[in-house]
């Protein structure tokens, strides 16, 4: 049974969906989302979803921020990569983006409600139990690496590397 990172063989891994997420982060701002229904529903995240098929991360990352916030991000960055591995057998590859600004004015959706926070004010308690690993680098501007293993949505397990 996979209760740690290490017991996941991380070189042979191969995850069943690659995914997205990407943050817009302006004047001490970050630009957040109460994820309204899908994976994650009822939780504050970033924008993202699934690579289609024939899409790069990036190009995922701009349609899906466009799809469930009816804004195009500016600026946009590769930032660090997540690897979450679930002890029911999901698994997930994710690409996280930041953005300097956006065109047009962050809208709710049927998928997402729009949110700004202050950068020092994270609402960590209503996120993924693993954000709080990683986006302290992100804002920061470092590159990084995470590893985890989830049942459900508790963390049972979490590596970070930087660089």
């Amino acid at each position: 049974m996979i209760e740690s990172v290490d017991d996941v063989d991380w070189k042979n891994w191969n995850p069943k969906e690659r995914a997205t997420l990407l943050f817009v982060i302006h004047d001490g701002e970050i630009l957040l989302i109460h994820k309204r229904r899908g994976f994650g529903k009822g939780k504050i995240s970033g924008p993202g979803g699934k690579i289609e098929p024939g899409e790069t991360p990036h190009e995922c990352a701009i349609r899906e921020t466009q799809e469930e916030l009816c804004i195009t991000p500016t600026g946009v960055e590769f930032a660090g990569w997540l690897h979450f591995q679930f002890v029911d057998g999901h698994s997930i590859h994710g690409y996280v983006f930041t953005a300097t600004g956006l065109e047009g004015i962050p809208t709710k959706t049927d998928e997402a409600i729009p949110l700004w926070y202050s950068i020092d004010e994270l609402p960590y308690d209503r996120m993924w139990a693993d954000d709080y690993t990683w986006i302290p680098h992100l804002l920061a501007g470092q590159r990084f690496s995470g590893h985890y293993v989830f049942e459900g949505d508790r963390m049972l397990d979490a590596r970070i590397k930087l660089g």
